[in-house]
C-alpha cells in the first residue's frame, strides 16, 4: 500500500474503490522511494506530503497501527524490542526483526480464524462444536491469542535469544526496500536509528492522523464542534447506535463552543494511556461508585500526566452520561472506550447520517 492508502484506511469512515493491482520493477520502485526524505527530515505530514509516492509492507501497517493506539511511553519499549544488540542504536537488519515477529503471529491469527470456521460448521451440520482451546495447545499450555503490541512487547525473548536475530540476512535479502525502510536507514540501508528520531516519527504519525480527522470536521475552522468531537470519538466502537450519544451532545450542550486542536490531541494522547486510567475508574467501580467530573480530572492526571480542559471533560460527560447523573461509570466510559483502540484491526461500520436533523424533529415533536 502506498502511504495515502495507510492514511485513508485509519481516517475513513468506508474503504474508497479499489485499486487494480499492478507489478513495480525495480527501477520503479526506485524511482517511487527516491522522494522519501531522511528520518531527520520527518514531520507531521510526512504521509500527506508522499500520498502515492510511497510503499508500505503489510506488517508495516500492522506496526503503524499498534503506533497510533499506544502512549508515549510505550514508544521506549518498541525500540528496546528493535534494539538486539543494546547500543542505544537500531540498524536495518535489527528492524528487519519486525516482520518475522509480525508475519508468525499473522499465521496464528489465520490458522485461529480457520478453525473457528470449521467449529461454526460442525455446529451446523451435527449440532455440536468442540473447545477452540483444544487445537491452541502446545506441550499442555495454552496459547493465549494477544494483541500485535503485545506480541512486540512480550516478544523481546525471543528477538534476542532465538535464531530471528541471527536469520536477519536472509530476511533482507528476500524483501524490497520500503518507504519506511528508506526513511529510516538511508536508501543504502547503512544508516542507523537513534530513539529521538524513533520517537520524534511516533509522535509524528499520530500528530499526522490526529490532525486529518479534526481538519476533515473543522473546515479551515480553529474548532470543531461538540457533536463533531462525539462523531470522532464514537467511530471505530461496538456503538451501534449512535444517535442517542449525539443526541445528548445536542441536548445538553445548547450553546456550542468548540473543541480546539490541542484540547482535541490531549484527549486521544488520554486515550493511548487508557489502560492505566482503567484502573483508578475500576477502584471507583469496586465501591459502587460513579466518577464525577472533578474526579475524572484528577484520575486522569494521576494517571497519565495529562491535564485536560474542564470544557473537554463536560463535553465527555455530556456525550457518555446516558442516565444524565452527572457522573460516569466504568461501563459508560472505559467499556465503550476500549472498543476504539482496535482503530484498524476492525471492519468499517455504516455511518448513521442526519443524526442532528433527526434529533431536531424528535426534541420538536415531544415539546408539542
Amino acid at each position: 500500500m502506498t502511504p495515502y492508502d495507510f492514511i485513508q484506511s485509519v481516517t475513513s469512515d468506508a474503504p474508497k474503490c479499489a485499486k487494480k493491482w499492478r507489478s513495480l520493477s525495480k527501477q520503479e520502485l526506485n524511482q517511487i522511494l527516491i522522494e522519501t526524505p531522511p528520518v531527520w527530515k520527518g514531520s507531521s505530514k510526512l504521509f500527506r506530503n508522499l500520498r502515492e509516492k510511497g510503499l508500505i509492507s503489510y506488517t508495516e501497517y500492522l506496526f503503524l497501527l499498534c503506533i497510533l493506539t499506544k502512549p508515549h511511553a510505550g514508544f521506549k519499549i518498541a525500540f528496546n524490542m528493535f534494539d538486539t544488540d543494546g547500543n542505544e542504536m537500531v540498524d536495518k537488519k535489527e528492524f528487519l526483526v519486525l516482520q518475522e515477529i509480525f508475519r508468525k503471529k499473522n499465521e496464528k491469527r489465520e490458522r485461529k480464524g480457520d478453525e473457528e470456521k470449521r467449529i461454526m460448521l460442525r455446529l451446523q451440520l451435527y449440532g455440536y462444536h468442540t473447545s477452540t482451546n483444544s487445537v491452541l495447545k502446545t506441550d499442555g499450555k495454552d496459547l493465549v491469542p494477544r494483541s500485535y503490541w503485545d506480541t512486540l512487547r512480550r516478544s523481546t525473548s525471543q528477538a534476542l535469544f532465538s535464531d530471528l536475530a541471527e536469520r536477519a540476512d536472509d530476511i533482507s535479502s528476500l524483501l524490497s526496500d520500503t518507504t519506511l525502510l528508506v526513511h529510516f536507514f538511508g536508501k543504502k540501508g547503512k544508516a542507523e536509528l537513534n530513539f529521538d528520531d524513533f520517537y520524534r516519527f511516533m509522535d509524528n504519525l499520530q500528530t499526522e492522523v490526529l490532525e486529518i480527522e479534526f481538519l476533515s470536521y473543522s473546515n479551515g475552522m480553529n474548532t470543531i464542534s461538540e457533536e463533531d468531537f462525539a462523531h470522532i470519538l464514537l467511530r471505530y466502537t461496538n456503538v451501534e447506535n449512535t444517535s442517542s450519544y449525539l443526541e445528548n451532545v445536542h441536548c445538553r450542550i445548547p450553546e456550542e463552543k468548540g473543541i480546539t486542536f490541542d484540547e482535541f490531541r490531549s484527549f486521544f494522547q488520554f486515550l493511548n494511556n487508557l489502560e492505566d486510567f482503567a484502573i483508578a475508574m475500576q477502584m471507583y467501580n469496586f465501591a459502587n461508585r460513579s466518577i464525577g467530573q472533578d474526579e475524572f480530572k484528577r484520575a486522569v492526571y494521576v494517571a497519565t500526566g495529562l491535564k485536560l480542559s474542564a470544557h473537554l471533560v463536560n463535553t465527555v460527560f455530556k456525550i457518555f452520561d446516558v442516565d444524565r447523573d452527572d457522573q460516569l461509570s466504568y461501563k459508560e466510559f472505559i467499556g465503550i472506550m476500549k472498543d476504539r483502540l482496535n482503530r484498524g484491526f476492525r471492519g468499517y461500520k455504516t455511518v448513521q447520517r442526519y443524526t442532528t436533523f433527526k434529533a431536531c424533529v424528535k426534541k420538536e415533536l415531544y415539546s408539542r
